[in-house]
């Protein structure tokens, strides 16, 4: 009875608000400290009412791991860095995305056609600039006339068919005439496609249009010194021959310059690819008047 009338046997903790008693020999731990909790007229309002603070930041003072009171969560924030979730991040690079070097990413100039008289002179005076600017545009117009005209003339560079050109009827040369200028177009044409698919087996990526009709311009243009004086001294002339070897040499610089900056290649491969071009171009028309 002693026991119940002082409290022991009933319940051993201590009264609510006063901090338990250590055991004997060990220090007491001191209250955990209350937070302070600001009341309402103090400067802020009522609990609920409290709006959200400018720009998305947290109240002062708030764990982190609270997370953000407002909603103000980023569209993955759910799911990152979970396992099979792995946030992504990006870097932007101020100078754009890097590229490697490979053939065609030579600069391609803009601006608008040349026209041919400008592509004419071009080819002659600034070979490397106006191939250059020409790699993305057809000369289909310029290469079809000039490499036509160039054929109507160039059966009187050769010292037989002028002579039985010449000895023949009116309405007997004139088809002559037309289909060796035809012949001298689809040759061309041929040609130009054969020294295309070479460049492209080698490495270039150039477009087949440009190239052929640049080609057919090439051929037709570094002959027509040797025509002008074949027309006059005959194709067996000693001068003809010099100037037809000239020309012949200065057609392989033109083709390999323009393989160059129509396929974005380096010049010995430019050089084979049109290699088959310039034998044929050798065989029939220069050695044929020597």
């Amino acid at each position: 009875m002693a026991g119940f009338r002082n409290g022991r046997g009933r319940d051993n903790r201590p009264p609510q608000g006063q901090p338990q008693q250590a055991p004997y020999g060990y220090d007491a731990a001191p209250p955990p400290a209350r937070q302070q909790w600001p009341q309402q007229g103090q400067g802020q309002p009522p609990y609920g009412q409290q709006g959200a603070p400018q720009g998305g930041q947290r109240p002062y003072g708030e764990p982190e791991y609270f997370g953000d009171p407002y909603g103000q969560q980023h569209p993955h924030a759910v799911t990152a860095n979970n396992p099979g979730h792995t946030q992504m991040f990006s870097v932007d690079d101020p100078y754009g995305p890097a590229t490697d070097h490979h053939a065609g990413a030579a600069p391609v100039p803009t601006g608008p056609r040349l026209q041919w008289k400008a592509l004419l002179s071009g080819i002659v005076l600034r070979p490397a600039d106006t191939f250059l600017r020409t790699r993305d545009h057809a000369v289909w117009g310029p290469a079809l006339v000039v490499t036509f005209l160039y054929g109507l003339l160039a059966i009187f560079g050769f010292d037989a068919a002028r002579e039985e050109a010449i000895d023949a009827t009116l309405s007997t040369a004139i088809p002559y005439v037309l289909m060796t200028a035809l012949g001298f177009v689809v040759g061309g044409l041929i040609l130009g496609a054969v020294t295309h698919t070479l460049a492209r087996q080698l490495g270039g990526d150039g477009a087949w249009q440009p190239t052929v009709g640049l080609s057919m311009l090439i051929m037709s243009i570094t002959d027509a010194p040797r025509l002008v004086f074949a027309l006059f001294l005959g194709g067996e002339n000693g001068l003809v021959q010099v100037i037809g070897w000239l020309t012949w040499l200065a057609a392989g610089a033109l083709f390999t310059v323009m393989v160059s900056r129509s396929h974005d290649l380096p010049w010995p491969k430019a050089l084979g690819a049109s290699a088959i071009q310039l034998v044929a171009l050798l065989s029939l028309i220069k050695l044929g008047t020597l």
